[in-house]
């Protein structure tokens, strides 16, 4: 047990996506070796900007093909690593037994591996806040690490639409039990906010939810995201989730169980997100965006008694910015950073005022 050491061997899943790929790309920046697992190798629309990184060609990043779905897809994988982060998602949360099967084949792994350390596993803060009876945060609106959903309310159930949230609260608790059980390894989570800031391949610009909206905003049209109703945006850069991640790894100061929001406490209303791009970049010429709300009509009719539940939260990153001396981007920042990504990399046209035109 115990952080991995400096230029070790680090494991990453879900190396392809947006998170996945920077946590790639900033351990080996590091200096670590970094064994990346992708669903197919083969796939060059996920994988070429993986085999284009500093690293690759030298041998000190290795790409391997590991389906989630496969019971010992990561037994090799996982041989002589030092550190795993595990970030890739199930293929679906509505079956929590198939969940809990997916993460016990992955400790199993681990466990085989006799070498692994330490594993940091990504939650989410939907592991804190998602709320079958959204009153529960007028009752508990401290949104810190201690905070989890109400388990106990009849109502919650995969089926209900609560599946990824009781997924990730699941993740949490399977990987600390089974590392206090195996006494060699431990295991910390990670639970980011909304992850927006640049991509590093087209793809993920249809990967995640955050980065994606500002694509449709861009293009000239967003639908309001039904989850989270008239929640603001809550927001990390990507960036900062991956360097918690490798902090987590190297530490000496967390402990087996730990868990760590990664969030900037930064709050914005999807509108203003939106009007932030031509504030942030006039060169560009935005036109702007007609904002779509989906919502159905009880639900828009408590609007603002539910902006004003989701404006009551308080959003605390106390023990990452101690315990990791963790410092994070300003929101201004990751939407600049993740609109000019958008149109360099992943070749977005945006809509743009009359008179304007993209550079060529």
């Amino acid at each position: 047990m115990g952080p991995i050491p400096q230029g070790g061997t680090v494991a990453v899943t879900g190396s392809a996506g947006f998170i996945g790929g920077w946590m790639v790309r900033l351990l080996l920046g590091k200096g670590y070796r970094v064994r990346a697992c992708v669903r197919d190798v083969d796939d060059l629309t996920k994988t070429a900007f993986l085999r284009a990184m500093p690293g690759y060609a030298a041998g000190r990043l290795t790409l391997h093909s590991a389906d989630l779905d496969e019971a010992g897809c990561f037994d090799e994988i996982f041989k002589g690593c030092h550190g795993v982060a595990h970030i890739s998602h199930v293929s679906t949360y509505t079956d929590q037994d198939y969940v809990q099967k997916v993460y016990d084949h992955i400790i199993n792994s681990v466990n085989l591996s006799q070498t692994v350390s330490r594993i940091v596993v990504t939650s989410s803060i939907a592991a804190v806040i998602g709320e079958t009876d959204i009153q529960e945060l007028v009752r508990r609106p401290v949104c810190d690490e201690d905070r989890y959903p109400d388990e106990g309310n009849p109502n919650r159930s995969a089926e209900g639409g609560q599946g990824y949230s009781m997924g990730k609260v699941l993740l949490e608790q399977a990987f600390s039990d089974a590392a206090e059980a195996s006494g060699r390894w431990d295991a910390i989570t990670c639970c980011p906010g909304d992850n927006i800031g640049p991509i590093l391949a087209a793809h993920q610009k249809e990967a995640g939810p955050w980065q994606h909206n500002v694509e449709t905003m861009l293009l000239g049209e967003y639908t309001v995201n039904v989850i989270g109703a008239y929640r603001n945006w809550w927001t990390v850069d990507v960036r900062d989730t991956a360097e918690a991640h490798i902090r987590m790894l190297e530490s000496d100061d967390v402990k087996n169980g730990q868990r760590f929001i990664a969030w900037s406490t930064e709050s914005r209303d999807v509108k203003d997100v939106c009007a932030s791009i031509d504030r942030l970049l006039p060169e560009l010429g935005f036109a702007g965006a007609n904002i779509i709300d989906p919502l159905p009509e009880p639900v828009k009719e408590k609007e603002a008694v539910l902006r004003a539940v989701w404006g009551g939260c308080e959003l605390r990153n106390d023990r990452i910015r101690n315990t990791l001396c963790m410092e994070f981007r300003p929101l201004d920042v990751s939407i600049r950073d993740c609109v000019e990504s958008l149109l360099s990399v992943g070749h977005v046209k945006p809509k743009l005022k009359p008179d304007f035109e993209l550079q060529a």
